[in-house]
């Protein structure tokens, strides 16, 4: 008996005891709760006003399965609202942090649509389209067909949607650069006929008068037309350089060219200038005419140092040297598997915007006293390579792409 009773007694106890283990866990669960509650109120509190009014209008689940960029602004502080997966990819940022932004602090150069999106806030139209070289920072420029829209919809928002159209423009770029090239060999071969030869009876006609005369003051005059002729005739000449010179292929290293370039440059210029190296060393040796190629990037390289005087002055002009392999890329409108990109980036001022289009015709010059035939001479001697010369610039950054095929 006392044992049954003793262990009725133990089973009481362990019933109280699982009983007040109940209580305790309810009254976890419903503090648990409680602080749940809480968390919920203070979430829903902390979302901003135009979170809620974007969500109001329905419009976000179309955009978040569209392919193409899309960015929603708030449309008085163009603060980034929503970015859709497209543009979180492209612009290499989470839409937390891009909602942390506003457009210029996107783009670099936002200002380009500064005044489009004012007229839409104006209501002078809902929509419209443009091409745009956006810059992003640490980034190459991106060029976008941008449409604009105010829609009816969300009267508090401006959509931009950002289509890349990259590689139109750069096929339009790259013909009109050979159109160029062709025109300026017309240009040439006109030069040479239509000039050098009347130019050498000029002289000669000089000359005989310098015999002719007594006075030494007149003799000035003639000294005066030949030195002109001279000088005439040597602009002929460089003109006339690249197709005066056999193509002599050799086995070419493209660092040793950029050595030699360097060396040369630094030699000319040896205070407060910096040309930095950032190479691919993979990169394997090509057929070309390595003095050709010197040439060419040596045209350039002192072209940039040219622009980069008042850098200079201060001490903090920076060229940079880079080359890359480069894979399926079209040039002049074949497709190669392999290719050198040799990058040549100064901090200088940029090219006039009035030239800027130009730079390879010859006699086209953004410095005074330059000859304007340094650019043109290398974008001849990089097409004898099958290859091309591009250029990017603004001001702070302007950045030459020499593409030569490999193999």
């Amino acid at each position: 008996m006392k044992s049954v009773r003793a262990g009725a007694k133990g089973q009481t106890k362990r019933a109280s005891h699982a009983a007040a283990d109940e209580d305790t866990h309810a009254t976890e669960v419903t503090a648990d709760a409680a602080g749940l509650s809480g968390h919920m109120s203070a979430l829903h509190t902390s979302i901003e006003p135009w979170e809620a009014k974007l969500a109001a209008t329905g419009i976000l689940p179309g955009l978040e399965a569209l392919p193409t960029v899309l960015l929603v602004l708030e449309k008085h502080t163009m603060r980034v609202v929503f970015a859709n997966p497209a543009a979180e990819a492209l612009l290499a940022l989470s839409r937390r942090s891009l909602s942390q932004m506003t457009w210029n602090d996107v783009f670099a150069n936002g200002e380009v649509l500064t005044s489009t999106m004012a007229d839409l806030i104006a209501n002078h139209f809902q929509a419209t389209r443009l091409d745009l070289v956006l810059e992003r920072t640490a980034q190459e420029p991106l060029h976008t067909h941008a449409i604009v829209a105010a829609p009816e919809s969300a009267p508090d928002f401006v959509i931009v949607e950002l289509i890349e159209n990259e590689q139109k423009i750069k096929n339009e770029r790259e013909e009109r650069i050979i159109d160029q090239a062709l025109m300026n060999k017309q240009l040439i071969r006109n030069l040479a006929h239509e000039i050098k030869n009347p130019l050498g009876g000029i002289r000669g006609a000089a000359q005989l008068l310098e015999f002719e005369l007594d006075q030494r003051e007149l003799r000035e005059y003639t000294q005066v037309i030949i030195k002109e002729s001279d000088r005439l005739q040597t602009l002929v000449d460089r003109l006339l350089e690249p197709h005066r010179h056999p193509y002599i292929a050799t086995d070419v290293n493209i660092h040793e060219v950029c050595e030699r370039v360097r060396s040369v440059v630094l030699a000319e210029f040896p205070q407060g200038l910096s040309i930095e190296r950032d190479y691919d060393v993979s990169l394997p040796d090509f057929r070309g005419d390595k003095e050709q190629l010197i040439q060419a990037l040596l045209n350039i390289v002192r072209n940039g140092a040219e622009a980069l005087r008042e850098q200079i002055a201060r001490g903090d002009a920076r060229i940079e040297l880079r080359t890359r392999v480069a894979r399926k890329i079209t040039i002049a409108k074949r497709l190669h598997k392999l290719a050198l990109e040799l990058h040549v980036i100064d901090n200088g001022p940029g090219i006039p915007a009035d030239i800027r289009d130009r730079i390879f015709y010859p006699l086209v010059s953004g410095r005074e006293g330059g000859s304007g035939l340094g650019l043109t001479l290398a974008q001849s001697f990089v097409q004898r390579h099958d290859g091309l010369i591009e250029c990017e610039s603004r001001p702070g950054r302007t950045d030459f792409r020499i593409l030569l095929p490999l193999g």
